[in-house]
């Protein structure tokens, strides 16, 4: 049972609930949309998908198609089971929040995916027991040899999606990222909406 297609507004944040065994197809309907992901154990949301825990038992700095994805206590909580895009998704970067946008020279507030997380979480009665580090959906970071990292622009195309299979009852919470001053959501440097659909 495949539901209807919901939006993630640009700039903003949403929530889903997801059972064991459903999954989410979240699209990057634009191309060049970066999605900051997070997701909980719905019964204890203590426990939360972990990129510095996922990054060890991977091997790697991305995961590709059928990576589990892992939690703060070393357990699958997702599965990448598809992915059309080249690959190219950061581990490595904090979510985005005002303090950053100052250091970029704002000096007034900045939407930004801290609040956004939040903000989507609160939508469906539930608090973010904290931020962790998301899984930045098409974010592209360069690494260089002497590890030096860049802001690239996506990799991704209009239409691509990643498809996350739950291993556990779970909350995946998403923001389209309000980034408008470094190409990270392409070189317009324009937040547009994705999109999401739960299968199954």
């Amino acid at each position: 049972m495949t539901s209807e297609l919901m939006t993630v507004p640009a700039r903003r944040g949403r929530a889903q609930r997801l059972t064991k065994g459903q999954s989410i197809k979240i699209i990057n309907t634009h191309g060049s949309q970066v999605v900051d992901t997070w997701c909980f154990s719905a019964e204890d949301p203590r426990e939360f998908m972990s990129m510095e825990h996922m990054r060890p038992t991977l091997g790697r700095l991305w995961p590709r198609k059928g990576d589990a994805l892992h939690t703060n206590r070393r357990r699958p909580i997702l599965t990448m089971v598809e992915d059309t895009s080249p690959g190219r998704h950061d581990t490595i970067m904090a979510a985005c929040d005002d303090y950053r946008y100052g250091l970029l020279g704002c000096k007034e507030y900045h939407d930004n995916c801290t609040d956004n997380l939040k903000a989507a979480m609160r939508q469906i009665g539930l608090e973010a027991p904290e931020v962790p580090q998301p899984l930045n959906l098409w974010m592209n970071i360069p690494v260089a040899p002497d590890g030096s990292t860049a802001w690239g622009e996506p990799l991704s195309k209009p239409g691509d999606y990643v498809v996350l299979r739950a291993e556990m009852d779970c909350i995946v919470a998403m923001s389209a990222c309000p980034q408008d001053i470094l190409p990270i959501n392409g070189k317009a440097c324009h937040p547009t909406e994705a999109h999401y659909q739960v299968l199954g």
